[in-house]
Order: C-alpha cells, then structure tokens, then sequence
C-alpha cells in the first residue's frame, strides 16, 4: 500500500483528470500544459532575474535564465537542468523552484532550456545541456558567478542529463563540476524494476508515459544502453563529483535512482542519498502543492553542496 501524504493526494487525484499524456502527440499535452492555471501560489521574490541566450556550436541560440540572490558577488554557480521527460518543459516550468534555490542556496541559478525530443532527440539534449557548462564555465564574469565550486543538478530528465553531463565532462576533461544534484532522476529504460511494478498506474509518472517519453527521446535501439541517456549502464562510475540522489518514495524513478546511488557509493563517488517520504514524482517543481516539502529538499540539498564545496576550497 502507498504511503501517500495529503499534498501528494489531492495531486494526483488533480492529474487523474487529466487525459493519458501516452496515447497523445507531444504537441497536444505541451498545449494542455500551457492552459493550465498556475493557482494561487506566488513565487518568491529573487534580487534579480534576466533571460540571456547561450550560442551552442550548431548556431542554435539556447534560452536560459539567471538568477540572482541579494547581497555582493562574485555568487558561487548552480547549473539546473529541468525535467519533463526530454520532451516537456521549460524555464517557467521550474521557476518557482529555481527562486527557492536561489534564495535558499545563495547562489546564481542557470536554468537551461535545452532543445527538446522528438523534434531534437539524443544527442541534442544533452549536448545543448553540456554547451551551457562550458559556456558558463567561461564566462563567470557576465553572470556575475564563481565558477570555482560549479554545481549542476536537475529534475527527473532533467536529473538524468546532470548525470549525462557530468559523465561528459569526465570523459572530455571538461570543466569542473564540484558536485551533482540528482532529483528523482531518470537512470536507466528498462523500465522493470520494483518500484515500476509497484507504482505503474496511478500515480502520476505511470509506466506507459515514461515509455512514451523514452521512445520520443532515443533514435535507435542502441541508445536505451547508452550511458549518457542511461547512467546506470556506465560500467565505470569512479570520478565523478559528489552527488546526492534524491527520490520519492511512490515513484516509478524510485529504485533506480537508488541503484544509481548504490553504484556511485560503490565507485568511491562522496555520495547522499535521501529518500523523500510521502510524496510522488513531480513533487519538487510543483511548489503549489508541495512548496514545505520542496524547501525542506532544498534544506538537504544546501548542507551536502556547503560539506563537499567547502573541502573543493580548503584543497
């Protein structure tokens, strides 16, 4: 039986009125995503918010949004990579969350609006998602960051292109990540572990939409075992910057976010894994529901950046 707290009840009796995201074109559930009504909930106020675009290497002029905390920088950076299954999503789709951060972390957000599947499937994602480290590696300046303990992080997708990012940057000696922040993130399709079985309909994130989600985002078969759309399949996880992996317990991303974890602790990687009682996938960027819960993560997320960056300084 769920252990479903009451935000995350009244959420998904909200999303069971939704029609089956699955048996639908990825065009028709992005409009439904636009009507819907954003409620009550006032974002918080940040020192300043501007939108810039990043030049990827194909010409194409990547939005992204910065954000900015009270007080003198140069701000220590945070790179955020939203979720919504490669195919869903964009800024203003994580900007109630990236306030939180801003505020709580006290650092320059960079929330990247990567390319998105079908129309641009793997590898575009991910490379666009990698451009934006570089560039803000180099250009600190325009941003007003430190680039001296960068962290990146993300959400479901957006958790798995963080992972995919990171991995890059290892293998193409790339800039340096001092840690990476994992939010229920996607680490493998295979779509039949535990927490699949237990969750599969019901509960927001259902079996068949990530599916769906996974077919628009890969081009060929080979792709489901690649380690840059599937972390977990990377046989040499050793070398990557501190990660803490957060999951939610009634989420079909459950257990191979935790897999992901074990794998990193069993690398050598300084690894925190968190699991969040309660809530369902989705939680952490619907702060209208959620908003104690998504800063009660934000709080954890905070004390394992401000360990691990604090010893990145010290060395």
């Amino acid at each position: 039986m769920a252990n479903l707290n009451e935000q995350s009840k009244i959420f998904l009796e909200l999303f069971k009125e939704m029609p089956d995201f699955s048996t639908m074109e990825p065009e028709e559930v992005r409009a439904l995503f636009e009507q819907m009504p954003l409620g009550d909930y006032v974002p918080e106020e940040v020192s300043n918010v501007e939108d810039i675009t990043i030049s990827a290497s194909d010409g194409y002029e990547i939005p992204v949004r910065v954000y900015s905390p009270e007080g003198q920088g140069p701000f220590p950076v945070f790179i955020y990579y939203h979720g919504g299954g490669w195919v869903l999503g964009d800024l203003d789709f994580v900007d109630s969350t990236c306030r939180i951060l801003t505020n709580e972390l006290n650092r320059v957000i960079i929330s990247v609006d990567y390319r998105l599947a079908p129309e641009h499937k793997y590898p575009t994602p991910a490379e666009d998602c990698y451009e934006a480290l570089e560039w803000v590696y180099a250009n600190p300046i325009e941003i007003d960051g430190d680039v001296s303990n960068m962290v990146i992080g993300g959400d479901s997708a957006g958790g798995n292109l963080a992972a995919a990012v990171s991995m890059m940057a290892k293998d193409r000696e790339g800039p340096p990540i001092a840690a990476q922040v994992l939010v229920y993130p996607v680490t493998n399709l295979s779509y039949d572990t535990s927490s699949y079985d237990e969750f599969a309909e019901g509960y927001g994130l259902d079996r068949d939409l990530m599916k769906w989600f996974g077919q628009h985002y890969v081009r060929e078969e080979e792709d489901f075992y690649n380690p840059y759309v599937a972390p977990l399949t990377c046989e040499d996880l050793s070398g990557l910057p501190p990660s803490i992996v957060i999951v939610a317990e009634n989420d079909v991303l459950r257990d191979e976010g935790l897999a992901f974890a074990r794998r990193l602790k069993e690398a050598g990687v300084k690894m925190d894994a968190k699991l969040e009682l309660g809530v369902v996938h989705g939680y952490f960027t619907n702060v209208l529901f959620f908003e104690d819960r998504v800063k009660q993560t934000v709080r954890k997320i905070n004390s394992f950046i401000s360990e691990v960056t604090e010893k990145v300084i010290e060395q």
